[in-house]
């Protein structure tokens, strides 16, 4: 994501760094979070949607993620990614 954000848009945060965040570290690496200009804090796909309208080449996945219809089914298939990201992690990493 960082290498399709040429304009800067998106100010990634290492959790380690995050010491003034309201939201709990555990939680934090338990799901994807993020937060546009004056907005509330949101995790998973909702998250994803509003990183995606801030990257050009991303914005219209993003644009189409406001429709309830579409972020729930993102949603849905965000949480299957959590169950099966242990089983994913454990393979990529033995094959490095």
């Amino acid at each position: 994501m960082r290498r399709l954000d040429r304009r800067g848009a998106v100010a990634f945060v290492e959790v380690g760094g995050a010491a003034d965040c309201p939201v709990d570290r555990a939680e934090l690496l338990a799901r994807f979070h993020a937060r546009e200009t004056g907005g509330p804090m949101l995790s998973g796909a909702a998250a994803f949607a509003a990183m995606w309208r801030a990257l050009p080449l991303l914005r219209p996945f993003g644009l189409a993620a406001r429709a309830p219809a579409v972020l729930w089914g993102l949603e849905r298939g965000y949480r299957l990614f959590l169950r099966l990201r242990p089983r994913l992690q454990r393979l990529a990493g033995g094959r490095t």
